[in-house]
């Protein structure tokens, strides 16, 4: 749906890199991701499946210890992930809501955005969300992955 236009950004909360193997190419990290690490002493990045066997990791260049690049509880969220995602809501004609209930902050905030800028709403979950009722223009019932499929074969 990107490839075609139909989708401009995705902001997740996912850390696992979905995404991008998926093909997705303008993705917002919004609680970061899994796939890299950084020495806390140094900055130096690390691609983290090099250090899969060795718990904790630890830096090559100076022994620091590594960090994964998610966002722990009771961090803040990346101020530049935060901005865009802002950004983006606030720029959106159309706003998917994917199989969240909206209960964790500051990512709960982002759709609130997006309805003051007047986006439409779409709603895939399995169950309704703190949102369905109240700002949700069209609710899809079911899997997110069964639903987009047949949304996807809907706009071939």
């Amino acid at each position: 749906m990107e490839k075609k236009g139909y989708i401009k950004s995705i902001i997740t909360q996912n850390i696992d890199n979905l995404h991008q193997e998926a093909g997705s190419k303008n993705v917002l990290e919004f609680h970061g991701t899994s796939q890299t690490l950084t020495c806390v002493a140094c900055n130096s990045k690390y691609n983290s499946t090099m250090f899969l066997e060795s718990i904790p990791p630890y830096c090559s260049k100076c022994n620091g210890l590594l960090k994964p690049d998610f966002v722990f509880f009771g961090e803040p969220i990346p101020q530049e992930v935060l901005s865009e995602s802002i950004k983006e809501a606030s720029l959106a004609d159309v706003f998917l809501l994917i199989g969240t209930t909206g209960e964790l902050m500051p990512a709960s905030t982002v759709p609130y955005i997006a309805e003051k800028n007047r986006a439409k709403f779409i709603e895939i979950n399995i169950e309704e969300s703190k949102y369905t009722n109240s700002m949700v223009d069209i609710f899809l019932k079911g899997k997110a992955s069964e639903v987009l499929l047949k949304l996807k074969e809907l706009l071939s």
